[in-house]
C-alpha cells in the first residue's frame, strides 16, 4: 500500500497572510492544498492519502475536499506543537488505514504544489528497492558554511557534492514510525525533517532527482515564483512537452 502523508498544519507566518493560512491561499481559482493534493489523487500508485491540517480550519478543508472531488484522501488529523509532532500524528493516521498492511508512505508539504508523477513514480519505486527516497534537486549557487554568530565563513561546500533536500520524503512506514517513537523517547520533538531523522537513527538514505521547481511556498516571492511556473507551463513559453 502506498500511502501519502500531506503536511498542512503550519500557519505561515512568513507569507505574512492575515485572512487564511497559507496553504489554503488560492492560485489560478484553486487553493494550494488542492494543487497539491491532485498530484497525489491523480497518480495510479497512490492508494490513500492523510492530511495533517491546522486544528481550526479542517472542516474548511474537508469542504475543499468535497468540492473539489478529492476522493483518496481517507483521513484528516490535527497538527501538533511541532513539524515533527504533526507529522508523526499523520503517520499515525497512515497506520490506521493501513492496518496490518506493508506500507510506503510518501510525506510531503502541502504548500509544495509544483512536482509530478515521475517523481511520485521514483519515490515509490526508490523506496521499493533501497528502503528510503529522499527527493533532491542540484545546488545551483554557491554553498557557503559560515562561522555561527560571526560574519564569516568557515568554509565553501564543493557545489559537486551537494544537494537541496526537498519532498516528497518516503519510507516504508514500520521504518519511520520506529525513528519517531525513537526521537520522542529520547526527549526530541523539534527535528528539521524526516530525512534527518532517519539519518540521526542510522537508515540509509537514498537520493532521487527531483524538478528544480519543486519550491516550497513559504514567503510572498515563493508565491510569485509558483504563479510564474503555472503560467508558463499553461502557455508553453518553457514547458512545452507533457510529463
Amino acid at each position: 500500500m502506498n500511502v501519502g502523508v500531506i503536511f498542512a498544519g503550519g500557519v505561515g507566518n512568513r507569507m505574512h497572510s492575515k485572512i487564511k493560512p497559507k496553504q489554503f491561499l488560492e492560485m489560478y481559482n484553486k487553493p494550494i492544498i488542492i494543487h497539491t493534493l491532485e498530484c497525489f489523487e491523480a497518480h495510479p500508485m497512490i492508494d490513500a492519502i492523510t492530511v495533517v491540517c491546522v486544528e481550526d480550519w479542517i472542516s474548511y478543508l474537508n469542504e475543499l475536499l468535497y468540492k473539489y472531488r478529492i476522493e483518496k484522501v481517507e483521513k484528516v488529523v490535527s497538527g501538533g506543537k511541532t513539524g515533527q509532532l504533526s507529522i508523526y500524528n499523520g503517520l499515525c493516521a497512515a497506520e490506521e488505514i493501513a492496518g496490518d498492511e506493508n506500507t510506503i508512505v510518501l510525506i510531503h508539504d502541502g504548500v509544495r504544489p509544483l512536482i509530478n508523477e515521475k517523481v511520485i513514480t521514483d519515490n515509490i519505486e526508490s523506496v521499493l528497492a533501497h528502503g528510503s527516497a529522499i527527493t533532491t534537486a542540484s545546488v545551483k549557487e554557491t554553498i557557503l558554511v559560515v562561522n555561527e554568530g560571526a560574519s564569516t565563513i568557515n568554509y565553501v561546500q564543493d557545489r559537486r557534492n551537494s544537494r537541496v533536500a526537498k519532498a516528497p520524503q518516503s519510507f516504508w512506514l514500520k521504518d519511520i514510525m520506529r525513528a519517531h517513537k525513537r526521537a520522542l523517547s529520547d526527549g526530541i520533538t523539534d527535528c528539521i525533517d524526516s530525512c534527518t531523522m532517519m539519518q540521526k537513527y542510522g537508515f540509509p538514505l537514498y537520493l532521487i532527482d527531483g524538478p528544480g521547481e519543486n519550491i516550497k511556498i513559504t514567503t510572498p516571492e515563493d508565491f510569485y515564483t509558483m504563479r510564474a511556473i503555472l503560467e508558463a507551463k499553461e502557455n508553453a513559453q518553457i514547458y512545452g512537452y507533457d510529463e
